[in-house]
């Protein structure tokens, strides 16, 4: 199959060249196929190229025609570099991305991208129980805010939003209930970024529940947030006790019975999660601006819980206090290639090994 693909390219190329000698002779006179291939470029660029001037065109034997040498000298010129470097269309409001950079963040999923357990600059971070990584959220961030923007994080954990913003040039405001982690994303921000740093930033150790109402209407650019699985937490299954325990490290958030991963029953831990958290975000975020919430699936009881749906139901389409509506713009998969596979259900039954997160990305309208 591949030395098929690969024969039939020599003979599109070899097919090229005999055209172009076919009709210009043995000279330095080229099709606008060829051109465009060597220049890397969409037809409609390279017309309009042509149409500025840019490239000059040539009629030879009654055909258009390129001078090779003069395509291959475009490359030099500043136009060309800008194309090849992408353009900010200075109709993007959204975020400072070219349309180069643009469309690969379009995609349904990405792969969830980490310093490594052993890095310097990890340390501050695995001692939260369900850290995320600044770079997966650094990366929401570029694509749904400008330089300057404000965002808000209402369950600020270790400060992996806080620090996301402080590399990329963004203001954040991060509310985080536990006073550890709260200090701990002090501690981070100081040593990893800059001393200094964290006094940029709105760093609060508090309950969103209560603070978030405080907040006048359309404070806030973006929201990212990676809220607690319900009481996941809670259950130490042989990874968690490899990884954690053994490691003194904590296993859940909090013994605060103000933490959602406290409490028992599922349903009332949505009431409260989507009612005094998600909405009073939806209610404090710009019109027109989005709102990104990382989740996972779970297992309670062996029962697969599809947290990310029932986020989605609760809140699709739903009208925002004091105006707007909550709409589902899409969602992106967070593949975590890198998490090792467990023998769940082996050899008896069907069990994920669930290795990837959703994205839901909302936009208020």
């Amino acid at each position: 199959m591949i030395n098929g693909i690969f024969n039939r390219h020599l003979i599109d190329i070899h097919s090229m060249e005999y055209s172009q000698t076919k009709l210009f002779g043995e000279n330095q006179y080229i099709t606008g196929t060829h051109a465009m291939s060597i220049l890397g470029l969409s037809r409609h660029t390279f017309e309009k190229m042509v149409q500025e001037g840019l490239i000059a065109r040539s009629d030879i034997n009654g055909h258009i025609a390129y001078d090779k040498g003069v395509v291959e000298a475009f490359k030099q010129h500043p136009e060309y570099i800008r194309i090849q470097n992408g353009v900010l269309d200075e109709r993007n409001q959204l975020n400072d991305l070219t349309g180069k950079d643009w469309l690969p963040e379009t995609k349904s999923y990405f792969y969830q991208k980490g310093l490594g357990a052993n890095h310097p600059d990890a340390q501050i971070e695995k001692q939260h129980p369900a850290p995320f990584s600044f770079q997966d959220i650094e990366r929401l961030i570029l694509f749904f805010t400008k330089k300057g923007m404000n965002v808000l994080d209402p369950f600020g954990g270790v400060g992996s939003t806080a620090k996301a913003c402080a590399v990329s040039g963004r203001h954040c405001t991060s509310i985080e209930l536990s006073p550890k982690y709260h200090n701990l994303s002090i501690e981070r921000l100081e040593k990893e970024v800059g001393r200094g740093t964290s006094t940029h930033h709105n760093l609060i150790n508090g309950d969103s529940c209560q603070l978030l109402p405080t907040y006048k209407a359309g404070t806030f650019d973006f929201i990212v947030t990676s809220p607690p699985y319900w009481g996941i937490l809670h259950k130490q299954d042989q990874k968690v006790v490899k990884n954690r325990v053994a490691n003194n490290l904590d296993t859940h958030y909090s013994d605060d019975d103000k933490d959602l991963g406290n409490i028992s029953d599922y349903e009332k831990f949505l009431d409260i999660l989507i009612e005094k958290v998600f909405m009073e975000c939806a209610r404090v975020l710009k019109h027109n601006k989005y709102m990104a919430i990382v989740v996972s699936d779970f297992r309670d009881k062996g029962e697969y819980v599809s947290f990310h749906s029932d986020i989605i139901c609760r809140m699709k389409n739903r009208p925002v206090k004091e105006g707007g509506c909550m709409v589902l713009q899409g969602t992106k998969i967070l593949i975590q290639n890198h998490k090792s596979l467990l023998p769940y259900g082996y050899p008896f039954s069907y069990v994920e090994n669930i290795h990837h997160q959703y994205v839901l990305i909302f936009r208020k309208k």
